[in-house]
């Protein structure tokens, strides 16, 4: 599975743009590439080693050639998507609905990501109005990746009633610490 996930995300995604950018740079002509990756190459993730080692590749290559071929007017960008339910995905990935059914709660925004969502960020970054932008990697996950990142992000889950609880406690702890 490792070498077949790997040849068709990195080596396929490589062979076009490498063969594509050099066409571009003999006809003088500029564009913008645009890649898709996920979130989970940047800390990853049980259960998906060969994904995202072809991935991370793919980024630091989208990174690569932004810095390499900017001078022919080519740009080079990628969005790390969170979850957004497909029906080709969920079907073979979450068949009972489980999984996804969870996920809204590990999201700060409280659910997930619409296709629609990521078709507009998509087009906004290969449109002229972005033509600055290249070698970047958006994530665009709803604010799962830093909610995840710390222990203090759940402290969401505390009401009103316990901040104001913890407030008192703080209050008095500093009030004892001045004496």
């Amino acid at each position: 599975a490792f070498k077949t996930v790997v040849d068709i995300v990195l080596l396929g995604s490589a062979y076009v743009t490498l063969e594509f950018g050099k066409r571009l740079i003999e006809a003088e002509q500029g564009c913008s590439f645009l890649s898709i990756t996920t979130t989970y190459t940047q800390c990853g993730s049980a259960y998906v080693v060969p994904s995202a080692s072809a991935k991370a590749g793919l980024e630091i290559m989208t990174r690569s050639l932004a810095s390499e071929w900017g001078k022919y007017g080519m740009r080079f960008n990628c969005i790390a998507p969170g979850p957004i339910e497909t029906k080709g995905a969920s079907e073979r990935l979450d068949p009972t609905g489980q999984f996804l059914k969870d996920v809204p709660q590990r999201l700060p925004i409280g659910r997930l990501g619409e296709v629609e969502e990521l078709a507009n960020l998509a087009s906004y970054i290969v449109s002229d109005y972005a033509n600055w932008m290249t070698g970047e990697v958006i994530t665009f996950d709803g604010g799962e990746y830093p909610y995840k990142a710390g222990l203090f992000s759940e402290l969401t889950k505390i009401s009103k009633e316990g901040w104001d609880i913890i407030e008192k406690t703080i209050r008095s702890s500093n009030r004892k610490s001045k004496l």
